[in-house]
């Protein structure tokens, strides 16, 4: 869904390094299923993408997403652990969390 050249940048990869291109696709598979089960929303990368039945759920990549998306692997590449030792630790950044709040569907 993202590119990977947009993550690398993000984490701070030299583009022409691959070693860890795989551990950064399994991130950002991991980012937008987080997205998507905290908004309780399907992500789709283009308009285009969402069936032609409809989706009530759709969510389309935009700057908030793509940005909290973004944060969350780095966040991971970072920190590959579990558990930060010697740090206050929280279970989503805040601002992921901030991003992705208003997009957050609910069912009344």
């Amino acid at each position: 869904m993202l590119d990977l050249e947009i993550i690398k940048q993000q984490c701070r990869i030299e583009l022409d390094e691959t070693e860890e291109d795989a551990l950064l696709e399994t991130y950002a598979t991991a980012a937008r299923r987080l997205i998507e089960n905290k908004t309780g929303r399907n992500l789709y990368a283009t308009p285009g993408e969402i069936p032609t039945d409809g989706d009530e759920r759709a969510l389309v990549l935009d700057d908030d997403i793509t940005t909290a998306m973004l944060l969350l692997i780095n966040h991971w590449y970072e920190n590959r652990g579990a558990v930060i030792v010697g740090s206050i630790s929280s279970p989503l950044p805040m601002a992921v969390e901030s991003l992705i709040g208003p997009y957050q569907y609910f069912n009344v």
